[in-house]
């Protein structure tokens, strides 16, 4: 009869991890955090504007750098396991005018508007 040890302490077991994806968990958790941080600041910054009846442009465009962190802030999520973005949605309260605008790619307002005219 021969002894084995069990799973948990063979190296290719389920339930080791290994220091490298120890490092690769706990990075994936401060981007998430930091990335999550940012996006609860975009949607104050956001919501505080609308009460002060902010100029509609200056609105949009605290709109458009929300959805730019929501996007980021959900690709995130997926890359730390997370499939379903609805709790995400239910938990920063995302407003609708940002999840529209999410994945969006705007000119920057640098570009000039190329009619080519001479």
């Amino acid at each position: 009869m021969s002894f084995r040890p069990p799973s948990l302490f063979s190296p290719t077991g389920a339930g080791v991890m290994s220091a490298l994806d120890y490092e690769l968990a706990a990075e994936k958790a401060d981007a998430l955090g930091r990335i999550g941080r940012k996006v609860e600041a975009a949607l104050e910054a956001l919501s505080a504007a609308q009460a002060a009846k902010a100029p509609r442009e200056h609105c949009e465009k605290l709109i458009d750098e929300a959805a730019e962190l929501v996007w980021a802030f959900l690709i995130q999520r997926e890359i730390s396991g997370f499939r379903s973005q609805a709790d995400a949605v239910r938990r920063y309260r995302i407003p609708r005018e940002v999840l529209i605008r999410v994945g969006v790619r705007r000119k920057p307002e640098s570009a000039t508007n190329e009619t080519g005219d001479a």
